[in-house]
């Protein structure tokens, strides 16, 4: 089987992280993954979705992000497909409808928040987690900057501050963790006036899913992208047209991506694990000495203010 030049860089991000990270086999689930049966989800049905915008609007708020240029009632930014940025964790393009066309099709895009993300295998200093609740977080102080996740990336997802040069940071949606945690839902499923966003334990999202396709087999397609793909994902989608129609990568392996290479893992050269690894610690320890530093210089500010 013959790689083109995207897939074969993912493999290289995948195994450099991964071995970083120590033997493959310490990283990977066995067969399909088990792991955290309560694990949090979300569900898209595109029939549903008129493309409203509501859902990067409350994205927009709950993230504390800019004003977008274009304003979210502004359809304009249908006339391109867009893919999240640092100043946008979800979007929404427009596809045509070749059986329906007075009918558009809407997709929301973000991140899928992978069962076995290939982002946290390609980090070489785990700066992605993946948790127990489903979201896959990351922590932009650890962060050096070498962007193999969006490399490894199966979905093309993760974004670059380009903004920010001195300050690398990776951008992209985190399922609304902190609400989840405190009780509340993501702020996308509870803005969307239409419910085509739902947010649940991913066993149930499954099931719900299933249940809609059978009652219905002539509105969906019988899939749900997500399931399976790249060893599974916490988003998942149900259709009413082909995946690939919107844009869904359909070639992806069913195993998640270092199973898929595990194989290759043995032959990496030293110098491309360890040296990223080394010059990210030595980056992450920098900055924690600088914010050290700040904090300590604030107390002594403090301090000699009060015996003034």
């Amino acid at each position: 089987m013959s790689l083109d030049r995207r897939q074969f860089l993912k493999t290289v991000s995948v195994l450099t992280g991964s071995a970083v990270l120590g033997p493959y086999t310490s990283a990977l689930a066995s067969g399909e993954f088990h792991g955290w049966p309560d694990r949090y989800g979300m569900l898209t049905d595109f029939t549903e979705c008129v493309g409203c915008r509501s859902c990067e609007k409350a994205c927009n708020e709950v993230n504390h992000l800019p004003q977008p240029e274009v304003p979210f009632d502004d359809k304009s930014v249908f006339d391109t497909q867009r893919r999240p940025t640092a100043h946008a964790y979800t979007v929404v393009n427009r596809y045509e409808n070749t059986g329906d066309p007075g009918k558009p099709i809407y997709r929301k895009v973000q991140c899928n928040h992978c069962n076995e993300p290939a982002c946290a295998s390609a980090c070489p200093i785990h700066a992605y987690t993946k948790t127990p609740e489903g979201p896959v977080l990351y922590n932009e102080n650890l962060c050096f900057g070498c962007r193999y996740c969006m490399i490894a990336c199966p979905f093309y997802v993760p974004a670059y501050d380009y903004a920010s040069a001195f300050e690398p940071r990776i951008v992209k949606c985190v399922m609304c963790y902190d609400r989840i945690r405190e009780g509340k839902i993501p702020g996308c499923a509870e803005a969307c006036p239409t419910q085509s966003v739902t947010f649940g334990k991913r066993s149930d999202l499954l099931k719900l899913a299933a249940e809609k396709i059978a009652k219905d087999p002539e509105r969906y397609i019988d899939h749900i992208y997500g399931e399976r793909e790249a060893g599974g994902t916490g988003w998942l989608y149900i259709s009413g047209v082909p995946f690939e129609q919107l844009g869904f990568s359909t070639d992806l392996p069913e195993k998640p991506m270092v199973e898929e290479v595990k194989g290759f893992l043995s032959s990496v050269p030293v110098v491309f694990t360890v040296w990223p690894a080394l010059f990210g610690s030595i980056y992450a320890a920098s900055r924690h000495h600088e914010a050290y530093t700040r904090e300590e210089m604030q107390h002594q500010s403090k301090e000699g203010g009060k015996e003034k």
